[in-house]
């Protein structure tokens, strides 16, 4: 009986051994997972190429409005911008530039509040090239010692800020200045803010041409315009005051440095030129209110000189003994 009962206490332990057949997915070894494992992979990394990309294309465009703002292009009260285009379809936003007030303000405001304190005039040729080593001073501090050159004219101290192989000074063929360009410019205003002198800004480009020849679209005229404003507006900003500048004028490729080599670096330059006092009444006086003129005879006359040119030539008279 016990035997009995041990052998059907054996037959009781049954093994089930759970086996499917042949699948129709077992003859690729599940090698489908491992290709959509890596499809996901890349398309995972490229999303995170785009995402990456248009967030430096944004963190680019927000420093750009903020530090390397079109000059002359700055202008609104509100915080909406506008799109200001030219014939050939160029594109620059205007934003507004915020004050210390909350207000906005645009490049002829001037920039800081303006000091009661005197200010230099830079005369002599040794004022002048005193005030020479100061800018070079500042150039090299900002790393660009070989992007300035300075020379004592007669009409004043005439400062080159200018393009080199290894660096330039604006985005190429954009008047959007790059950013140590814009440091240096902001680093000079409060010089210039003490400064009694007025200066012309005048911008200057190689002798490359845009393709189209169409007289209304984007030539190096506007170029050399725009980055003349584009100077004015990072001194603006910078302090210097906006009565410091007499005349912002674009000369396009028509004085270069270089004659020679007409698309060398050099000849895409910013040019400050600091007049003396006589210089820029006589600028101021060629452009402004014409002087009373008397006619000699038919034909001819003679420009009466004003009260103070008198004076002088009267001081220069030899006094009677």
């Amino acid at each position: 009986m016990q035997a009995a009962k041990k052998g059907e206490k054996h037959h009781e332990e049954t093994i089930v051994k759970r086996g499917g057949g042949k699948h129709h997915d077992d003859e690729h070894g599940g090698a489908w997972k491992v290709a959509f494992a890596d499809f996901c992979m890349a398309l995972m990394a490229l999303f995170l190429v785009l995402w990456l990309i248009a967030a430096r294309e944004s963190s680019a465009l927000k420093n750009i409005v903020r530090d390397n703002t079109a000059a002359g292009l700055i202008e609104g009260s509100g915080g909406k911008h506008e799109i200001a285009g030219n014939p050939a379809g160029s594109l620059i936003e205007r934003f507004p530039l915020p004050k210390a007030n909350g207000g906005a303000q645009g490049p002829d405001s001037g920039g800081k509040a303006t000091s009661a304190t005197a200010r230099t005039k830079y005369e002599s040729p040794s004022e002048l090239a005193a005030l020479a080593h100061a800018l070079q001073q500042m150039s090299a501090d900002a790393g660009l010692a070989s992007n300035l050159a300075t020379v004592v004219t007669p009409e004043g101290l005439r400062v080159m800020l200018h393009d080199t192989d290894r660096q330039g000074m604006f985005v190429r063929g954009s008047p959007i200045p790059v950013d140590r360009f814009s440091k240096l410019l902001r680093a000079m205003a409060p010089l210039f803010e003490k400064m009694e002198n007025q200066m012309l800004i005048v911008g200057h480009t190689d002798a490359l041409q845009y393709t189209s020849k169409d007289p209304n679209s984007y030539s190096n005229w506007s170029l050399s315009a725009h980055r003349a404003l584009a100077a004015r507006s990072q001194l603006l900003i910078g302090g210097m005051h906006k009565e410091s500048v007499l005349q912002v004028v674009g000369m396009a490729d028509r004085a270069p440095v270089d004659a020679a080599k007409p698309d060398a670096a050099v000849n895409r330059r910013i040019e400050l030129l600091i007049l003396t006092t006589k210089q820029a009444a006589s600028l101021t006086a060629m452009f402004g209110t014409p002087a009373q003129s008397e006619e000699l005879r038919e034909g001819v006359s003679i420009t009466k000189p004003g009260e103070d040119a008198l004076k002088e030539l009267r001081s220069q008279l030899p006094k009677k003994p």
